[in-house]
């Protein structure tokens, strides 16, 4: 197996939303704020090469979207998914299976394309995972979470005949992936557990955007259940600081992956490193 970090560019989002409760003169000195009170946030994907699969997690906003809604997120760097998956020696049309932690449109978004006037799948050749649970919620989204679930790119998957959820087929997923589900955010977001050189890699989603978000206090306003999360979290960074587990996250706009210690402020970043240095 051999896992890689597909980077497919960077966006801003306010960062009163992405620290909820925690006061800006704190959080701004994690990740400093524009004039505009918006943050930079990374699209970080993960690829698993395991024999003759390429698993890729999540794909990032894609640039099907007009003018009108670029200009609220800002999108910046010279990173795209294609730029990004040539780096490795691979093509999008390589691509066997893409897992999509949730369907909100900064984890999604580079899953259909337009071809001329028709939306297709970005990855022909892949089967697309999500799990019944979270397709509900998200083909039939409230009216706060409505603005994340955009239609453009979730409906054209199921209409292309790639989708396959993932209760049905956990077997056709390699041993070494395990699938964990968090429901704070949204409504069963999947975090994928991947066991790699003998270590346990945890791809975080939006459970922990960032290192930033560690300390249990720091959670999303864009979170629908804010005290799940919490509850979420706690539990989680105490399994992942005592079997000495690797967060990857998927926003942080410098970091990849960290450990954890247990220090007299709670669980805190031990160590933090690229994912290529494993």
């Amino acid at each position: 197996m051999n896992l890689y970090t597909i980077n497919t560019g960077y966006f801003k989002l306010d960062g009163g939303a992405m620290f909820g409760v925690v006061p800006k003169s704190i959080w701004n000195k994690i990740n400093p704020a524009d004039e505009n009170n918006m943050c930079s946030w990374a699209l970080r994907c993960l690829l698993i090469e395991d024999g003759n699969r390429l698993i890729l997690v999540d794909n990032g906003m894609g640039n099907k979207q007009d003018e009108k809604f670029f200009s609220h997120y800002y999108m910046h760097g010279d990173d795209t998914l294609d730029k990004s998956l040539a780096t490795r020696g691979f093509h999008r049309d390589d691509i066997t299976d893409v897992l999509l932690t949730h369907l909100h449109f900064d984890h999604c978004g580079g899953s259909i394309i337009r071809d001329g006037d028709k939306l297709v799948p970005a990855f022909k050749n892949a089967h697309y995972w999500s799990n019944e649970r979270h397709w509900k919620w998200a083909t039939e989204p409230n009216a706060r979470e409505k603005a994340s679930f955009l239609s453009e790119n979730i409906l054209p998957i199921k209409e292309s005949g790639q989708l396959k959820f993932i209760e049905t087929h956990q077997s056709d997923f390699p041993d070494n992936i395990l699938i964990r589900q968090a429901f704070g955010h949204t409504d069963a977001m999947m975090l994928p557990q991947v066991n790699y050189k003998g270590r346990t890699i945890i791809f975080m989603a939006d459970l922990l955007p960032s290192a930033g978000h560690i300390p249990l206090p720091y959670v999303m306003a864009y979170d629908m259940f804010p005290l799940t999360t919490l509850n979420e979290k706690k539990s989680f960074l105490t399994e992942a600081q005592q079997n000495d587990y690797v967060l990857f996250f998927e926003h942080d706009p410098q970091i990849e992956c960290a450990t954890l210690q247990l220090t007299d402020k709670g669980i805190r970043v031990k160590e933090t490193f690229s994912l290529s240095a494993m």
